[in-house]
């Protein structure tokens, strides 16, 4: 049935068209349809409002156009629920991995939410707010952006030892708690800042100039991450460190040059030491060991001289013991032995007394090469007189005769057959 109808919102009644009106088994009508024949009416009814009586003329084959209040309250409500379609979606919203959900209901925390899509009451009753937990927020201190652009009233600070330093630091952290980071602190980021600017100056100020700038930077480090630590979880920030880097610690740019003069020295210093300490390490092993060899050596020595005294002490015991019985053949036997030793490592040469040549044959070059043999021998040179094992060749004795005494032979032979013949 059409808007145009004049049978619409008529039920029942049968003065036109024969009893035309709305049927019971009818449906509703059609959303598109209803939503054009409003407009056709607003526009009918504006028309009217403008137009007045002016429309007889021309208008006269168009029907009357008849505004019914059931019809408005149907399409307000059609309204109505599209607009609370449309603010029940809105409660609709979406947890992306690393972060958390807080879902608020009249400004107060009520819950978190995992990562998903998840839906709440709409505003105004519930609101959320997503909480990045897994991203490292970086904090710099003492400096913005690079070390050249440095912030001095972060940065100087005054050691235990009553010198200025400048420190450039930077602080890592995550978030281990989303609520206390929300809720229970109104600038959390800025108290991280403020944490960290004391931790660092209080564990400057208990210790000395050096320590903070060379040996102990990294232990430094690590003192001011558990201060701030503790810090942040006695304020109940939701904070955790996860790493305190010294980008810079050096002394003000005014003392610079002195400074480094002082650190040239002290590394100078610390060179001579270890060389020092590297010629001693290399020494004094070496001394050692020579006096315990010497040590050593002597003690030998000292065994060796005992045993030696001792074992010709027994000798002569026993020898004694042995003259005793025999004296007479004892020291004929003493002689034989004594001579024997002294023959045997000497150089023998041998004469004939008995002939009547005055002139001597003595082998020098035997003799020569004799004495070389022994130099040439191991030990021979450098060795102990008494070193057993240690026997000089004796030098060879000649067979042959020497010319003297075959010549004084034969001219003695020569006066004999002279004598004879007279």
């Amino acid at each position: 049935m059409s808007l145009n109808d004049p049978q619409w919102g008529n039920r029942g009644s049968d003065d036109n068209n024969g009893g035309g009106g709305r049927r019971p088994n009818q449906g509703p009508p059609d959303l598109d349809q209803l939503w054009r024949d409003l407009n056709r009416r607003l526009s009918g009814i504006f028309d009217k409002k403008r137009g007045g009586g002016d429309r007889g003329g021309d208008g006269g084959d168009r029907p009357p156009v008849q505004f019914s209040p059931k019809f408005l309250g149907g399409g307000i409500g059609l309204l109505l629920v599209l607009v609370l379609i449309v603010w029940l979606a809105s409660g609709f919203y979406i947890v992306d991995a690393g972060q958390r959900g807080l879902v608020l209901q009249f400004g107060r925390y009520k819950e978190s939410s995992e990562p998903g899509l998840r839906w709440r009451l709409p505003y105004p009753i519930q609101s959320h707010e997503l909480v990045n937990i897994a991203g490292v927020r970086t904090l710099e201190v003492g400096y913005r952006g690079t070390e050249r652009n440095k912030v001095l009233k972060e940065a100087l600070m005054l050691t235990d030892d009553e010198n200025i330093i400048n420190i450039q630091f930077a602080v890592q952290y995550i978030l281990k708690d989303p609520v206390d980071y929300v809720f229970a602190n109104r600038n959390p980021d800025e108290a991280v800042m403020q944490v960290a600017e004391t931790a660092i100056r209080q564990i400057v100020g208990k210790n000395k100039m050096d320590f903070v700038l060379y040996e102990g930077r990294e232990q430094v480090a690590v003192t001011a991450s558990q201060l701030m630590q503790e810090i942040l979880d006695r304020y109940k920030t939701g904070i955790l460190i996860s790493k305190v880097t010294m980008q810079n610690a050096q002394p003000p740019e005014q003392v610079q040059a002195a400074f480094d003069d002082a650190v040239k020295a002290s590394q100078d210093r610390a060179r001579q030491k270890n060389e020092g300490q590297a010629y001693a390490n290399d020494v004094i092993p070496r001394a050692r060991g020579t006096a315990s060899r010497l040590f050593e050596e002597s003690e030998g020595y000292k065994q060796r001289v005992i045993a030696t005294a001792e074992g010709d002490a027994s000798r002569f015991t026993q020898i004694y013991t042995e003259y005793a019985k025999a004296p007479e053949v004892t020291r004929s036997r003493m002689y034989l032995d004594t001579m024997q030793e002294v023959y045997a490592n000497t150089s023998k040469v041998l004469v004939d007394s008995k002939g009547q040549g005055n002139l001597l044959y003595l082998p020098l070059d035997k003799l020569i090469q004799a004495a070389g043999a022994v130099a040439a021998a191991p030990g021979g040179v450098g060795s102990s007189p008494d070193a057993p094992g240690v026997a000089r060749s004796s030098a060879p004795i000649s067979n042959e005769v020497p010319p003297q005494m075959s010549e004084g032979r034969s001219r003695e032979t020569l006066r004999q057959r002279d004598r004879g013949v007279r």
